[in-house]
This record gives structure tokens, C-alpha cells and sequence, in this order.
């Protein structure tokens, strides 16, 4: 879940690779997957598809233990707002998402009105503010 990524796991990243536009989505699901090199496009497992992937500077360290590197991806599964508007998550998002805005490297992102599904008040409309949840 994104609530559990720390600052800390993500300190080596220096880019994000998106693998589509992610102006039109309320929100991506991130997760650290283990994965076996800094950089290059991931294996994905998942049902759904990957929307991005982080990169990681030289500086990042391998798991002694697995040898592998702990990156962050970024998902939609395709019961997910973006593929079912009116859907399970019409106004809510999953756990482990993020409002992608939000997002940059080194930091968490967070969720907003916009990922959670829900408009904005009438005065925020007005003046063209959206807060973060």
C-alpha cells in the first residue's frame, strides 16, 4: 500500500518512465516490487497493465540477500475508475493509490478529491483549489 512506502525506500530514484498519459487518470496504484536491475522496463504479473515504473540512480544498492532492487510501479487493474467510471471505485480509490499529479521521484504522492472520486465544494470549484485528503 502506498500509505506504507516510506521516503526512505524511494530516496534513490531519479526518474519515472510512464508508459501512457497520465493527464486523464485520478489516480495510479503504486507499489515497490522487487525487481532485478535499476533501470529498464519491469517484468508485470499483474492483471491489468503498468502505467509507469521509477528508475533508480547508481547509487541504489542491491538486497544482499535477493539481489534485487526495490522500484516503484505504477498500475491499474481493469475493474479501476479510469476502465469503469461508474464502478467499484466511482467515488473512492483503492488503498495503494495516488492522485499520479502528486507523484515525483523521492516522494510518495498522495491522494486528493480528484483521486477519491469525489468533486470538490462549490467555493473550492470557484476559486480553483483542490486539497489533498
Amino acid at each position: 500500500m502506498s500509505s506504507l512506502i516510506t521516503e526512505e525506500e524511494i530516496g534513490h530514484e531519479f526518474e519515472f518512465v510512464w508508459l501512457e498519459d497520465i493527464t486523464a487518470l485520478a489516480y495510479v496504484r503504486q507499489s515497490l516490487d522487487r525487481l532485478p536491475t535499476r533501470t529498464g522496463r519491469p517484468a508485470y504479473h499483474r492483471d491489468g497493465r503498468m502505467v509507469g515504473y521509477a528508475l533508480l540512480g547508481p547509487a541504489a544498492k542491491a538486497s544482499r540477500a535477493s539481489g534485487t532492487f526495490r522500484r516503484r510501479v505504477f498500475w491499474l487493474l481493469p475493474h479501476d475508475r479510469d476502465s469503469r467510471p461508474g464502478g467499484l471505485y466511482a467515488k473512492s480509490a483503492p488503498a495503494e493509490a495516488v492522485d499520479p499529479r502528486t507523484l515525483e521521484p523521492r516522494a510518495k504522492g498522495f491522494k486528493t478529491e480528484r483521486s477519491e472520486g469525489g468533486p470538490p465544494s462549490t467555493a473550492m470549484q470557484q476559486l480553483g483549489i483542490t486539497l489533498p485528503l
